[in-house]
C-alpha cells in the first residue's frame, strides 16, 4: 500500500475518500488471499514430496520386515515345531502393531493443521495498521 500524506487527502470530498478506502481494502484482501494461496500451495508441494518418500520407505521396509519375519520364524523352527514358531512371531507382530497404532493416534492428535502463518501475521499487521490510522 502506498503511503499518503494526510494533507493530500484533506481537500477530497468524503465520497472520494470512501471510494478510495473501498478500493484499497478490496485490493488488500485480494493480495492477502493471493499470498495465502501461494504459501499453502508451496507447503502442499513439500508435504506431497515427503509423503511419496515416506511411502517408498514404507514399501522397502515392508519387504525387509517380511524377510526378517521369515528368518526369525525359520530360526525358531529349529528348536520348536514350525506352527509354534509361526504363532509366536505372529503374536509379537500384532503386539508391535497395536503399540505403534496407539502412538500414531496420539501423534495425530497433537498435529497442528497446516496454516498460512506468514499470511495470518501479515493480515494481523494490516488490521493493526488500519486501526492505528483510524485513531488519528
Amino acid at each position: 500500500m502506498t503511503e499518503r500524506n494526510p494533507a493530500d487527502l484533506a481537500g477530497l470530498p468524503t465520497s472520494e475518500l470512501v471510494k478510495q478506502l473501498s478500493e484499497q481494502s478490496a485490493r488488500l484482501v485480494r493480495e492477502e488471499l493471493r499470498l495465502a494461496q501461494t504459501e499453502v500451495t508451496a507447503k502442499g508441494r513439500h508435504y506431497a514430496q515427503g509423503a511419496k518418500m515416506f511411502g517408498g520407505a514404507g514399501v522397502a521396509a515392508l519387504y525387509g520386515g517380511g524377510a526378517l519375519v521369515a528368518t526369525v520364524t525359520l530360526l525358531l523352527a529349529l528348536v520348536l515345531p514350525a506352527w509354534a514358531a509361526a504363532l509366536i512371531v505372529t503374536v509379537v507382530l500384532f503386539a508391535v502393531a497395536g503399540v505403534l497404532a496407539q502412538r500414531g493416534k496420539k501423534q495425530m492428535g497433537m498435529a497442528a493443521p497446516p496454516s498460512p502463518e506468514q499470511t495470518t501475521e501479515s493480515v494481523r499487521a494490516d488490521v493493526r495498521e488500519i486501526k492505528d490510522r483510524g485513531r488519528r
